[in-house]
């Protein structure tokens, strides 16, 4: 049996705690992208079933009573993060991340991706400032997979 949540309750950042214990679930960042997700805690397994436009982030809360807040918490993703020095650079790198079909956010003049040993070794070779971080992201990597032929 499960405890249904339908939309959180608001958001650790402004939500009135009030002396009660703070419970975190540890989702990964892939997850913020489904309606229907089961997450164990100390009050049973709670049941995410938010509707079409609602999505999890980093530290909305899910339960409150007497005693304890229960809330998301977005585990850190391992990031590549770029900083392309000019527009050609940036051309260059988005043409080749494109390729691959890696999906990015871009951050200002940054680029950012998941991880993976080949695109740090494909910003090495192209000579981009680069740099490997945990972080939690805002939102989360979105492969977009749309038919297409190459040839």
């Amino acid at each position: 049996m499960y405890r249904r949540i339908d939309a959180p309750l608001g958001n650790l950042h402004d939500f009135p705690v009030a002396g009660r214990i703070v419970e975190r679930l540890p989702v990964a960042s892939s997850a913020m992208t489904r309606r229907l997700l089961r997450l164990p805690s100390s009050a049973g397994d709670l049941g995410l079933l938010m509707d079409g436009g609602t999505r999890i982030r980093d530290g909305d809360v899910l339960l409150a009573d007497a005693t304890r807040v229960i809330a998301v918490e977005v585990v850190a993703d391992d990031v590549l993060i770029a900083y392309p020095g000019s527009i050609a650079q940036a051309v260059e790198i988005a043409h080749a991340f494109g390729n691959r079909h890696i999906p990015v956010i871009r951050e200002g003049d940054a680029i950012v991706v998941e991880y993976a040993a080949p695109l740090e070794e494909l910003l090495e070779r192209s000579g981009v400032r680069y740099e490997r971080v945990a972080r939690v992201m805002e939102r989360p990597f979105v492969y977009a997979h749309a038919p297409h032929t190459h040839g």
